[in-house]
């Protein structure tokens, strides 16, 4: 399969991401939330300005060149594997389409979209004094909003694993390295 269609996958993803972020975007307010199956599953508008689940630490700026470097990084790293490893390149391909999606939420918008809103189990860590530190306590009783690039990104790194778990021609070629 040619480097062409792995890369088709990119788009599709791409497309159906910034396909969804602009109908949330166009049709509901910010942190509205729309029950899908009761509390388990809502639509809830909202902008990421940080990374992964929300979190932020500096500038949107920081996140921007980060997705940017990393996008250019997958590009790389795809076309030179590119006649081999179909797995891999289909993982990668899908990983570019989520990274890509996201990359461009955050050039033009300023922040990410995100709206799949998910019941979690309830975790509570109560704040605790460790020797000389003081943990503040952690509580989630609802997984991260996220979106279709998350989903895409969570997908191809998962593949990406199994692949380099379980390619066994790779793991020969790094033990003869090694010796």
């Amino acid at each position: 399969m040619k480097y062409k269609s792995v890369l088709f996958i990119s788009l599709v993803v791409f497309v159906l991401d910034q396909i969804t972020k602009y109908m949330i975007k166009t049709s509901m307010l910010l942190h509205e939330s729309i029950p899908v199956l009761g509390d388990f599953f809502r639509i809830t508008f909202v902008e990421n300005t940080g990374m992964a689940f929300g979190i932020s630490f500096g500038k949107n700026i920081f996140f921007t060149i980060f997705a940017a470097i990393a996008s250019v990084a997958i590009l790389v790293y795809f076309f030179t594997i590119k006649g081999k490893y179909l797995f891999a390149r289909t993982a990668m391909a899908i990983i570019f389409g989520g990274a890509l999606g996201n990359l461009v939420d955050r050039i033009f918008r300023g922040s990410v979209v995100d709206f799949l809103d998910f019941e979690f189990i309830n975790i509570n860590i109560p704040a605790f004094d460790l020797l000389f530190i003081h943990f503040p306590g952690y509580s989630m009783t609802r997984w991260p909003v996220f979106n279709i690039a998350d989903i895409a990104i969570t997908t191809g790194m998962i593949l990406l694993l199994i692949f380099i778990a379980f390619d066994k021609e790779n793991e020969g070629a790094a033990e003869s390295a090694a010796l």
